[in-house]
């Protein structure tokens, strides 16, 4: 089974998706937001099934202090009724710095800033997916 990282913007809500032994964490693509989160929480779960998830990890947005501040507590609630939705465990993980690590990454790619733009949701979910499954793997514990 795979896991699915979820970056929760205002205007987009970024995805990224595991591969099936849970090593290698891959931008999949990018939700526009609607003006309905059930839409767009119906959206996320059509994603589970189609890519046979097991597991929903939601980006946590803490403060650099890691307090939890308005934008966690948000992601925190948005957890809590996506995982009504999806059939499958969900999990918040800090997502600190995470668009920031992508915007670099993409950079030193050579991508320009208007073709970053679209994609940095996707690619910070990614960096964050990439961190929750290397800290399970470093903990030892089974990825799912």
């Amino acid at each position: 089974m795979r896991a699915l990282g979820v970056d929760l913007g205002s205007k987009r809500i970024g995805l990224a998706l595991s591969d099936a032994s849970g090593t290698l964490a891959s931008p999949l693509t990018i939700l526009q937001r609607s003006r309905s989160p059930r839409v767009d929480r119906e959206a996320i779960a059509r994603v589970v099934a189609d890519e046979e998830v097991g597991t929903v990890v939601v980006g946590l947005p803490l403060a650099l202090d890691g307090s939890v501040g308005p934008a966690a507590r948000a992601a925190l609630e948005e957890a809590e009724r996506l995982a009504t939705v999806v059939g499958v465990p969900v999990v918040t993980h800090d997502e600190r710095l995470t668009s920031v690590t992508a915007e670099r990454r993409m950079a030193e790619l050579g991508m320009r800033s208007h073709q970053r733009r679209g994609r940095v949701d996707a690619a910070a979910a990614a960096v964050m997916l990439q961190s929750w499954l290397d800290a399970r793997r470093e903990q030892g514990a089974p990825w799912r």
